[in-house]
């Protein structure tokens, strides 16, 4: 399980980059955000989407400086 996992993160690392999202802001976002988010609108946090409707306000880690 762990390299199918791993393969999932890879393919979402890739698809951030295709389209100029860098991929920690991204993961950081839509790990907090994923609680929030309704069940019927979860396709907004695929990568392509994301950038449609969060990149411009991404929520942050506490760690952030």
């Amino acid at each position: 399980m762990g390299a199918k996992h791993a393969g999932i993160v890879q393919s979402l690392i890739a698809t951030c980059r295709l389209h100029d999202i860098d991929p920690y802001t991204y993961l950081v976002d839509v790990l907090q955000r994923i609680s929030m988010q309704p069940a019927q609108r979860v396709h907004e946090l695929i990568p392509r989407l994301w950038k449609q409707h969060f990149a411009e306000r991404p929520l942050r880690s506490d760690l952030a400086p």
